[in-house]
């Protein structure tokens, strides 16, 4: 009942049902499971045959959106065709418009002629042959005119025509644009899918090698303090993840984590490239990304009672727009006797993301979620004294303990949903 036993599904639970996890703010979804331990989570996880049928559904959609790209493509080359309604239209206007010309030069022309033999008129010609010649340019002019206005209105069909083929041709291009992407996030959703139903089916399989799982332990809380609920872009904070053994006995390693998620005011584009969570080892100074190739290492031990304190800073890109995050965080412990287990639920801390420049003025600290009734009793300890991360976390690096983290594609992103994904690698000595 590890975190990664626990999260490990979240990805897949996001396909199926897209409010799951990340909820905090207006942008993400009110109707959220409740949680026994600080925050609300999903309950319990999805079985195999759940996550088959999700993947199934995944296929399914993906099947469909390659069919609407092939129906896009097709489409597209229907109109390029010179065989298409509205090409052939577009060649009779221009078919129609030559006509128009040819016959409004030979108009033009009979202007001309005309307009010369009455010029050409001796002096000993008589009134009425004056009167026939000049009733000659007369018609021939009015002729003229007509010729000109139908030349003009040809003129105008060849536009209109052109211009609606052209509109057509952007429309089917823009069309194959938007269904490549649907394709895109639709393969996206599948792969999660397919990946969530694989890890479900390979830690089935380990748990009936192991014969058992950890533990669910509510008494090792993570909790943040100093993270404002309102952060503007272009800036950082620092706050603290504080790490609480509240049982009677040590936990010989403590693995915290936290981890970052935002989105835009929509719920639906994702700020993850534009927000950076880093981590320090104390009185050293430096800070290390927190991501799915970094990890905080872990606190060894942590005495019965005792808590530890580790840095955390955000930063967040001047380029992000106004959005909505959230914080989560959560720990795994591991004994040499085998023993382990972790928090049952993650602690989600939401905060609102201001545009750069914005003044929000003095702002409270971010919040957790409230605790789901009938967990009330579980309160953080902090018997033993504080301890900072700097000289008791353990230097194992990502090379023992890297989590792998992840967030549910597609479907979830867009609908302002998000999943962690954590699958903590195997270490010597320790039944994960």
């Amino acid at each position: 009942m590890t975190i990664r036993r626990i999260l490990a599904t979240a990805v897949a639970a996001a396909v199926t049902t897209p409010v799951l996890l990340l909820s905090a703010g207006p942008a993400f979804a009110d109707a959220r499971p409740a949680a026994p331990v600080q925050g609300k989570q999903t309950q319990g996880k999805p079985s195999v045959e759940e996550l088959e049928l999700a993947a199934a559904a995944a296929q399914k959609a993906y099947d469909e959106a390659v069919a609407a790209e092939n129906a896009a493509l097709d489409a597209l080359k229907a109109l390029l065709s010179d065989t298409h309604p509205l090409a052939v239209a577009v060649t009779d206007a221009r078919t129609a418009a030559a006509e128009a010309a040819t016959a409004k030069t030979a108009a033009d022309q009979a202007v001309v002629d005309a307009r010369a033999a009455l010029d050409a008129l001796p002096e000993t010609a008589t009134e009425e042959e004056r009167t026939a010649a000049a009733a000659k340019l007369t018609e021939a002019e009015g002729k003229a005119a007509e010729a000109a206005t139908a030349k003009t209105a040809a003129d105008t069909a060849v536009t209109t025509a052109q211009t609606a083929l052209d509109d057509a041709r952007v429309g089917a291009a823009r069309a194959i644009g938007e269904a490549r992407n649907v394709t895109k996030q639709a393969l996206a959703d599948k792969n999660a899918a397919d990946a969530a139903l694989a890890k479900a089916k390979e830690e089935a399989e380990e748990d009936d090698e192991d014969g058992e799982d950890c533990v669910a332990e509510p008494r090792l809380t993570t909790v943040v303090t100093g993270l404002p609920s309102t952060v503007v872009a272009g800036t950082k904070v620092d706050f603290k993840l504080r790490v609480t053994n509240g049982t009677e006995k040590t936990m010989d390693e403590v693995l915290p984590f936290a981890y970052v998620h935002a989105t835009d005011t929509s719920g639906r584009g994702s700020l993850e490239d534009l927000v950076r969570l880093q981590w320090s080892s104390g009185a050293s100074g430096t800070w290390k990304t927190v991501d799915n190739k970094n990890y905080m290492d872990g606190v060894s031990p942590l005495k019965a009672g005792a808590h530890a304190d580790i840095k955390l800073r955000m930063t967040i890109d001047a380029k992000t727009p106004a959005g909505n995050g959230v914080t989560f965080v959560a720990g795994d412990y591991f004994n040499e006797d085998g023993s382990c287990g972790g928090s049952p639920d993650l602690a989600e801390y939401g905060f609102t993301i201001a545009a750069a420049g914005s003044k929000p003025g003095k702002v409270d600290d971010a919040k957790p979620e409230p605790t789901a009734s009938g967990s009330s009793d579980v309160t953080p300890q902090t018997g033993g004294g504080a301890r900072t991360a700097n000289g008791t976390l353990a230097a194992t690096g990502a090379s023992s303990a890297t989590p792998q983290l992840a967030l549910a594609g597609g479907a979830a992103v867009v609908l302002g949903a998000g999943a962690v994904f954590v699958a903590r690698r195997r270490r010597a000595g320790s039944h994960i």
